[in-house]
């Protein structure tokens, strides 16, 4: 191995075995800095991992893609070994060969499920990139600079190491797999084991579907299609939200959309008020519809944002909370996110439920300070407006992430 190695640990509550685990790393790789990666542990997890030598980076809890996206952020240029905080055995091994992402497989199977999480994965990595991968969940690699370029940020949670399997195949990386004698703290069959496999296999699902980039640069899942099912009425809106999600340019505001001409904000810009005019029979319905859907989605630009906004909104409406009150915790935490798909369905909800209950005059009223709220965003940034005003600011920045 000729390129500088840095080892990288996400540890959430492993004050037990992360100081042996630190241990054996820096007998294995002598003179190699480790990072630990400490995902919001309430126990002494930091401490212990400073103390047995590694370099700690202290979070928030978020989850353990996003904390090994963090980490890897402080690790100099060069080869990267990924590995988990409670592991026993040789590594040494992974750091043979040419690929770019090299893979532990374990020589004896310990603990685990009915293979259901495992065989999901599989099956999703063949899906996207016709690679067949013998361990797709395993957290110990080796990636060259090369493979650190294309797969981070890795995806959320518990599916980064499956959708870093995908990613590195895609991108023609080469990929290779190690047999080698590991131990490890193995779930069994029982509740807590169950309970694991079962977000486990939440968040590989999640990370094979539509994805985003918050504010931060790390990359989450997009879900706020799901404000859409306990409301049918406002799938239509979803789904154009979920295209401007995938498929949406540079293009930010009216102007910028419009003298583009065919973008998927047009498609917003068009589409949803159109629907809301078929489903209201009404102009000023279907403006207020589609200003009300706007208008969310340009506050959506921080954690929790747009969730709150909604939420004050939707109490003299009297509109649904149940689904933004459900989110709000994982958006704040920076473990979804809600998209376009999500703001601007919440923002039509608002709007459908202001037709309802609106007269005429109220209707242009409210499209009134909403044309004139749109009109500044355009000018200036809301965000910004938000950030400058003392009381407005304590309570956007209520429940988020330290930045």
């Amino acid at each position: 191995m000729d390129s500088p190695l840095t080892v990288l640990v996400a540890a959430r509550d492993e004050e037990a075995r992360i100081g042996r685990t630190i241990e054996e790393l820096r007998r294995q790789f002598r003179g190699v800095e480790v990072i630990v990666a400490d995902d919001g542990s309430r126990d002494a997890t930091a401490a212990v991992a400073q103390a047995a030598g590694a370099r700690v980076v202290r979070l928030p809890r978020r989850g353990k893609g996003q904390a090994l996206t963090l980490g890897e952020r402080v690790a100099a240029q060069g080869d990267l070994l990924l590995c988990d905080a409670d592991l026993r055995g040789e590594l040494r091994p992974l750091l043979d060969g040419d690929a770019d992402v090299t893979v532990a497989a374990f020589a004896r199977r310990q603990g685990g499920g009915f293979g259901i999480a495992k065989s999901a994965a599989r099956r999703l990595i063949r899906l996207v990139s016709g690679h067949e991968a013998r361990e797709p969940l395993s957290g110990q690699r080796r990636l060259t600079q090369r493979a650190r370029e294309q797969v981070f940020p890795l995806a959320a949670g518990f599916g980064c190491e499956t959708a870093m399997t995908a990613d590195a195949a895609r991108a023609g990386l080469g990929l290779g797999e190690v047999e080698v004698e590991l131990e490890h703290r193995a779930t069994g069959r029982n509740l807590r084991g169950f309970l694991h496999r079962g977000r486990q296999l939440r968040d590989i699902l999640l990370a094979f579907g539509p994805q985003g980039r918050n504010h931060r640069g790390l990359r989450l899942p997009l879900v706020g299609w799901l404000v859409a099912l306990p409301q049918p009425r406002l799938l239509p809106v979803a789904a154009i939200g979920v295209a401007d999600d995938l498929w949406s340019g540079e293009e930010r505001g009216f102007r910028a959309h419009v003298g583009k001409g065919t973008t998927t904000g047009v498609l917003k810009l068009v589409g949803i008020p159109a629907y809301a005019l078929w489903r209201t029979r009404s102009v000023s319905g279907a403006i207020l519809v589609g200003l009300a859907a706007n208008m969310l989605n340009q506050l959506d630009t921080k954690p929790g944002r747009a969730l709150k906004a909604y939420l004050i909104a939707s109490l003299p409406l009297h509109a649904p909370k149940a689904i933004a009150v459900l989110l709000a915790p994982y958006d704040l935490r920076e473990m979804v996110m809600l998209g376009d798909s999500g703001s601007n369905t919440l923002g039509a909800m608002l709007g459908f439920e202001s037709v309802g209950r609106f007269t005429e005059r109220q209707r242009w009223s409210a499209i009134a300070a909403l044309a004139g709220l749109t009109l500044l965003g355009e000018r200036r940034s809301l965000g910004g407006l938000i950030e400058r005003t003392p009381v407005v600011r304590v309570l956007d920045g209520w429940g988020r992430q330290p930045e």
